[in-house]
């Protein structure tokens, strides 16, 4: 065996190109003079920095898709209906608690105050304690 015919176990590494000569030339690439030239150079792009003056609180471009329901309390309802009457969107526009859009989506009763009347229920979401309250008070609930 001789020393030419000898093969190495692992093979070389190539040397890594830097920014000062190989086959670029002049200036490698960069252009010519000034910061754009020099390693190390902080520039932000200019897009970056109208992104980073934005608002970015949640909720300021994008509402959310899900409606949210309109909240009615068991207060409004003792004091605008008597006794034996029937509560729906519509009876509710009627006597100005919501507008025309509001008695269009989803009402939800929530039991704020109290409730005396025997009231018949209808078209709308309750809470538990708003449903309870109102069977209580002698009322009923139509799904």
């Amino acid at each position: 065996m001789q020393f030419h015919n000898l093969k190495s176990k692992t093979q070389r590494k190539k040397s890594r190109q830097v920014g000062r000569g190989g086959k670029r030339g002049k200036t490698s690439g960069r252009g010519t003079k000034g910061q754009k030239a020099r390693a190390g150079r902080k520039m932000r792009p200019e897009m970056r920095d109208i992104i980073k003056r934005l608002p970015k609180r949640r909720g300021y471009r994008f509402k959310s898709f899900k409606e949210s329901p309109l909240v009615i309390s068991l207060q409004d309802i003792e004091s605008e209906f008597a006794d034996g009457e029937e509560v729906s969107p519509d009876s509710l526009f009627k006597k100005g608690l919501v507008s025309v859009s509001e008695s269009r989506g989803v009402l939800k009763v929530l039991s704020n105050g109290t409730l005396t009347k025997k009231i018949t229920l209808s078209g709308c979401l309750f809470s538990k304690s708003a449903q309870k309250a109102i069977e209580e008070a002698g009322g009923q609930i139509k799904v």
